[in-house]
């Protein structure tokens, strides 16, 4: 055959392929506000940089009337393009194509994919609308999961993976963006559950709808399963974008350095933070004040919102912020806000990413819901994940330090780098208060006067230990600083800690408190 009329076949075998599982259900799939699996790839990757592979993939299933089946590249489309110019490995499930469900070919493109994005050092993307498992092939099917279990696992902390559910993630599919570090969902389209509300119902006579049991807002504001949530696919992009433009890509590198901004002059740093330790701010603003641009980009915003943690750039540099968010529950940490830390922590320092951490705290959430639900254990998360971080890490004591809280932020005693405290900090086992009628209850029984006498004891208190300068006469603060200095003293800390090396014992690897 000439060559002319093998490459009118090529054409023609990959225009029957891009057709998916043809046009009624590309409108299908369209009618649902969805893109197809291509125009999703197209959509997120920079122009004209998307290359194919294993378009011509089939299935090898033959029974249950599988053999007389032709699935469009067996319902996933994988390849590798770039993003701001760097290059990425994608996945898309096409669920046009038996409603993306996986087969072993499908899982094997998949893995094939994870592979070269591992071998190449790639941030891997996987793009989930699928119905789940392919029942017509039975356990080649769960194989399958598998193995993309297994990949997600070794390529944790080597390269970045980033899940995105645009569609329905069922049963064992799930366990694959719940391995990854970073899940974006879309309001009205992605819905995660291992088992659906047919199966509740059935099992348990519970009625609820897929979008309350597992929509995009379940999942951001309750599970905390989800780290973005966006109004729509194109905004759900625009998200992973800003975020590769943020990490590196892989944990061998540091992420691009920018040009350095100035902070926006409307966040007046001296200004956010009230004298009064009892009223509340946004310590977003804080952040803002500090970071270039005053862009913060914040990850898991609607869910554990007593934390904030998130990325932004000092002096051109990627920076990670974990922040007390005293404007809701007074910045406590409890269960939920200590694994959102300890998680994002843990990102941080697989790839190179210095920590900075702004506290304000009165210390770990009281009560039996929370002693009962572990709070030990997910506390420890937190000091485990900071003392296992050997990036460079900075704390700034902005107002309240209490108990245990005081050293879960970055303390010195958890080896922090440095630690700044601002004039308003109060560093302290409990607040000035509570101390007061523990220490001088004796005095306060005995007093005529009993409030008067507590009032002159809190002041008392307040004055010899509520201030940052106790904590920095024993070297547990290295030094105090006005809240306008804050930005320089941290790029100058980032600067100096550069080049950090830590030692520690030879090990196969820790056991945190998961």
């Amino acid at each position: 055959m000439p060559l002319k009329k093998k490459i009118l076949e090529l054409k023609k075998r990959k225009e029957e392929v891009l057709q998916g599982g043809g046009p009624q259900a590309i409108a299908k799939q369209q009618a649902m506000g969805k893109m197809t699996a291509r125009e999703r790839i197209l959509s997120l990757l920079d122009e004209n940089s998307f290359h194919e592979y294993d378009l011509f993939v089939e299935h090898t299933a033959r029974e249950f009337g599988m053999d007389g089946k032709v699935l469009a590249g067996d319902g996933v489309v994988i390849g590798t393009g770039s993003i701001f110019g760097s290059p990425v490995a994608i996945f898309a499930q096409d669920f046009t194509v038996m409603g993306g469900s996986l087969g072993l070919m499908h899982a094997r493109k998949i893995t094939k994919i994870m592979d070269y994005a591992l071998k190449m050092r790639l941030p891997l993307i996987g793009i989930n609308d699928s119905g789940g498992a392919r029942i017509q092939e039975g356990v080649n099917s769960l194989a399958g999961y598998g193995e993309i279990f297994y990949r997600n696992t070794i390529a944790s902390g080597v390269i970045p993976q980033i899940s995105v559910i645009l569609g329905p993630c069922a049963g064992g599919a799930v366990y694959s963006p719940a391995l990854t570090d970073f899940v974006f969902v879309v309001d009205n389209i992605s819905k995660m559950f291992i088992t659906g509300p047919e199966v509740i119902k059935s099992v348990l006579g519970e009625e609820i709808s897929q979008e309350e049991l597992g929509g995009a807002r379940v999942h951001c504001e309750t599970t905390g399963n989800a780290h973005f949530f966006a109004n729509s696919e194109a905004e759900c992009f625009d998200q992973i974008k800003k975020l590769i433009s943020l990490i590196p890509r892989n944990n061998n590198q540091k992420a691009l350095r920018f040009e350095p901004k100035q902070p926006s002059a409307q966040y007046k740093i001296e200004n956010i933070v009230p004298d009064n330790p009892n009223k509340p701010y946004d310590v977003r603003d804080v952040i803002r004040a500090v970071v270039d641009d005053s862009d913060f980009f914040e990850i898991q915003e609607m869910w554990a919102q007593n934390i904030v943690i998130g990325f932004g750039r000092l002096n051109g540099d990627t920076v990670g912020f974990v922040a007390n968010q005293p404007k809701v529950l007074a910045g406590v940490l409890d269960c939920d806000s200590s694994d959102k830390a300890a998680r994002f922590i843990r990102f941080c320092d697989a790839f190179n990413v210095p920590i900075v951490t702004l506290e304000d705290l009165p210390g770990y959430l009281p009560g039996v819901d929370q002693e009962h639900q572990g709070v030990i254990r997910h506390g420890a998360k937190m000091l485990y994940a900071y003392s296992e971080a050997t990036v460079p890490r900075i704390t700034v004591i902005l107002r309240k330090a209490y108990g245990g809280g005081y050293i879960a932020m970055n303390s010195r005693h958890l080896q922090a780098d440095f630690v700044f405290a601002w004039p308003l900090a109060e560093i302290a086992v409990m607040g000035p208060e509570g101390a007061a009628n523990i220490i001088f209850r004796k005095e306060i029984m005995e007093a005529e006067n009993p409030d008067e006498m507590r009032k002159l004891k809190v002041e008392e208190y307040k004055e010899k230990f509520a201030n940052p300068y106790v904590a920095a006469a024993k070297g547990y603060v290295d030094t105090v600083i006005e809240p306008q200095e804050t930005r320089k003293f941290l790029i100058h800390a980032l600067e100096v800690s550069l080049d950090k090396v830590v030692e520690r014992p030879s090990r196969k690897h820790g056991i945190p408190p998961f």
